[in-house]
């Protein structure tokens, strides 16, 4: 340390940082609310909003669940053909896997955003309750909005059950990757084969999961469009 300018006392930089914490989680917030009053001003509400990140969720879910089962295929087919270089075998499962992960993230980033726009809506609609001065009509949307929220749950609930169920199956896959890359030898291969029966009982429980997952996304998509009509 240079001593000539030891004795010079630095700011105390820790309030300034919390601070700034401070605003970007309020720009954070701000840029959020500024984004659903724009598009409300353009005629898509919060609700419609929610409609369209629940069937973009749906539909990831469903490329995802193509993907892996693709993938699940693909491994298979190409752990089981003998002789071949090595490398090629390589690249064709790290590319399945590449893909795989791609498509889960996309899952993820869908399943945050329903997340994000359903916690904007309901908090708005349970503040417009309070401006009713109709009791009647203020207790019906209540009860609606206790409908949606019940089926809105159940929707999350099996959105969440399939992300979860995806990491192991990415794990599998990875594993099976890395051992080939750190291992292109003919014994690699065998090793590997006798770990397809584990991968096939997680993309197995996945797909189930998906499925059940998308059956609900389409019944709450129903059901907020009919209330809609």
């Amino acid at each position: 340390m240079n001593t000539q300018y030891s004795h010079l006392r630095l700011p105390n930089v820790f309030p300034f940082m919390m601070w700034g914490m401070t605003l970007l989680s309020l720009t954070t917030f701000g840029c959020q609310s500024t984004y659903y009053n724009a598009m409300e001003k353009i005629g898509y509400h919060k609700r419609d909003l929610l409609v369209s990140d629940v069937e973009k969720a749906r539909d990831a879910q469903q490329e995802a669940k193509e993907q892996f089962k693709s993938a699940l295929d693909r491994f298979t087919k190409t752990l089981n053909i003998e002789g071949g270089e090595l490398q090629d075998k390589y690249d064709v499962l790290n590319a399945e896997y590449e893909q795989s992960e791609a498509k889960a993230k996309t899952v993820r980033d869908r399943i945050a955003s329903v997340e994000d726009v359903s916690q904007a809506l309901f908090e708005e609609w349970e503040a417009e309750l309070k401006e009713y001065s109709n009791n009647t009509l203020r207790q019906s949307s209540r009860k609606k909005l206790t409908q949606t929220r019940t089926q809105y749950a159940q929707l999350i609930k099996a959105m969440k059950r399939a992300e979860v169920k995806m990491d192991p199956v990415l794990a599998k896959f990875k594993d099976q990757v890395l051992f080939l890359k750190h291992n292109l030898n003919a014994q690699s291969i065998a090793s590997l084969k006798n770990e397809l029966a584990s991968v096939e009982g997680n993309i197995a429980s996945l797909i189930k999961e998906m499925e059940t997952s998308i059956k609900e996304a389409d019944s709450f998509i129903a059901s907020m469009e009919k209330e809609g009509a």
